[in-house]
């Protein structure tokens, strides 16, 4: 059985609609909606192990078709969907990652939907037509972790997905020519003892191994990650997590994304 897409109008959500809202007080024991509602209610117990996804994008068919796509893999789930951020809000989701159209109806601009995601504890994959570079250089600046073009094969789009969702970003030429083309990428003006801190730590190495490694005491580590942290949120390219450093040290050259 399919899960049900409610949409509204043209600027409002479209999220997961339960169809128990019109069928489970009317069933009955013996009845055939009983095993319908046994049906539905199983698929939704198993949609909450995959992995939550939302899609925000003024087009409803793009919305439809990457729908389409993700809820094909066992492991994701397209939570909800919108055309802008509020509407994307409004299904009441809990999200872990959204596909984020970098052009809306409502003007908004990449860098304040991408914050508003990241105050939330979400992570956001530009999802564009990417004939406007200076978008996605103002998204990877407010901290989204990757892009992908609209026009990818769903193949790609879904190993960009799970690559993000694991933690294991998967970099596409595009969004390495945006980053490489933008000047606040190489401003957060690292010492060399904070690059190499940097480049042991985000490789995954505790702050215990690092400070054996570089002969300083653990506290002298961690110091320095907060400074790390500090001077990329300065220049606008937030390190919150271990996997935001690792992607800072990839954006810097401090180390190289394993594939």
């Amino acid at each position: 059985m399919q899960t049900a897409l409610a949409t509204s109008r043209a600027n409002g959500p479209i999220g997961i609609r339960s169809p128990s809202c019109e069928g489970c007080n009317a069933a009955r024991p013996g009845r055939a909606e009983d095993s319908l509602v046994v049906e539905f209610w199983g698929l939704l117990k198993g949609s909450l192990m995959k992995a939550r996804i939302g899609v925000v994008d003024d087009h409803p068919a793009v919305i439809l078709g990457v729908t389409a796509i993700l809820n094909e893999q066992p492991d994701m789930h397209v939570a909800a969907g919108g055309a802008t951020i509020d509407a994307l809000l409004q299904c009441g989701a809990t999200l872990d990652l959204v596909l984020l159209d970098l052009v809306l109806v409502d003007g908004s601009t990449p860098a304040d939907n991408v914050r508003r995601l990241t105050a939330l504890g979400v992570t956001t994959l530009a999802f564009t037509s990417g004939d406007q570079p200076q978008l996605v250089r103002e998204a990877a600046r407010a901290g989204a972790a990757g892009m992908i073009r609209k026009s990818e094969s769903p193949e790609t789009i879904v190993q960009t997905v799970r690559g993000l969702l694991q933690g294991d970003p998967v970099p596409t030429p595009d969004w390495a020519t945006a980053i490489l083309a933008d000047h606040a990428f190489i401003s957060a003006h690292l010492s060399d003892r904070e690059s190499e801190v940097l480049a042991l730590y985000a490789s995954g190495e505790t702050a215990e191994r690092v400070a054996e490694e570089l002969f300083v005491s653990r506290t002298t580590v961690i110091d320095h990650v907060k400074r790390i942290r500090a001077k990329y949120a300065a220049v606008d390219r937030a390190a919150v997590t271990k996997v935001d450093l690792f992607r800072r040290a990839v954006e810097d050259g401090l180390i190289e994304a394993e594939r």
